[in-house]
Order: C-alpha cells, then structure tokens, then sequence
C-alpha cells in the first residue's frame, strides 16, 4: 500500500510539472489577448480570434529586428535617451533596464561577471559584481550576488577576494539571459577564464 501512494505521489508530481508550463502558457496567451482585445482593436472590421496576440508578437519582432541592426541601434539610442529623460517614468526605465544588466557605469547596479566557487567546493557558480570593497590588510574584496535560477531576483550576497574569483569578459545582459533560461541562451563559452585587461569594472576602480 505505501508503493502504491508513493507511486500515485510521483505520477501526480510529475503531472503537475508537465501540466504548469502549459498550463502558464494559455494562461498568458489568454491574457495578452483579452487585454489587447480590450483597447477596441476588436472592432476593426478584419478581427479574428487571436488577432491581439499575433499583433502582439509582430510588434515585438520588428523591434528586435530594429534594434539588432546599425540603423536601428542609432534609432534605439535615441528612443532611450527620450525614455531617460522623461518624468518619473523615466526613473522606472532606468531601473528596469539596471536590473537586466543593461547599466553603465557607476549607475549600473551590475558591474562584471564571475565565477565563484560553490558551496561543495566541486563547483562553480555565475556571480555578478555590485560593488567593490578594501578590508583592514588591504586587500581588494568585491561585493558579488549570486542569483537564483531561472529567477535571477533573489539569490545570496558574498564578499570574496577579487583574486579568488575568476573574471569573465561575458556582458552581464548575456549572463542574466542565461540565468533566466536556465543556461539555454548562447554565451561564447572561449570567454570564460579570460580576465580583463583594464584595471577598472565599468567605473569601480579595481587595483
């Protein structure tokens, strides 16, 4: 009797993980639908069921499109420079994009990635530089975040010796990107290891 509840346990659990991806799926699909339908684009005379949607997802490639080109990048940057500058708004844009690692400089929240070593020592984990700190020998300490997956929002905060990390030449976007798929976006896995020559990360200076 205990296999049995154990066995119905199991299936149950593994159902439940099949069925939530689905299931978040239409979820969204619905939502995205019923609030684009809702802005009256309903009442144009060539609607269909699933018109928002589709509407939806163009919109968004075209803006990819746009932004991964040379003519696009330009227009882009003056887009976000506009988005900077607007009232209050501007200030959610600003962190939004900070939080996607597609900060500069000392306003960027983070600055660099790394390799740190795992709890079991067998290991190592993407960590993200926020800060940069000297202790009373004088050594170099850096403030780094190692962030859950695939929810890069919470995760544990270390303070290491910049010489027991090793510096990654991966854009700190890139390295979210990964973090949020689960390590199914492409990073240029030559970078890893290789250090950088500046002495500075994007502002902080480092010795």
């Amino acid at each position: 009797m205990t296999r049995l509840y154990k066995h119905i346990g199991q299936a149950f659990l593994a159902g439940i993980v099949a069925i939530l991806p689905i299931a978040g799926l239409i979820i969204t699909v619905a939502y995205l639908e019923s609030t684009i339908s809702s802005t009256g684009i309903s009442k144009i005379p060539f609607y269909f069921p699933g018109f928002g949607l589709l509407t939806a997802v163009i919109s968004i490639y075209l803006v990819g499109l746009i932004v991964t080109n040379f003519i696009g990048k330009w227009i882009w940057k003056r887009v976000d420079k506009i988005l900077n500058r607007l009232p209050a708004l501007g200030r959610i844009y600003q962190t939004l994009k900070q939080i996607l690692g597609y900060g500069e400089g000392e306003d960027a929240i983070f600055h660099e990635v790394v390799l740190v070593p795992s709890t079991d020592q067998q290991s190592e984990e993407l960590g993200l530089v926020t800060n940069k700190m000297s202790d009373d020998q004088g050594h170099t300490n850096l403030i780094i975040f190692v962030p859950g997956a695939p929810s890069p929002t919470s995760g544990r905060l270390l303070v290491m010796r910049q010489d027991s990390v090793k510096r990654l030449a991966v854009p700190v976007n890139e390295a979210i990107k990964a973090l949020v798929s689960m390590g199914k976006t492409e990073i240029d896995l030559r970078s890893f290891g290789a250090p950088k020559e500046q002495s500075e990360i994007d502002g902080i200076k480092v010795p």
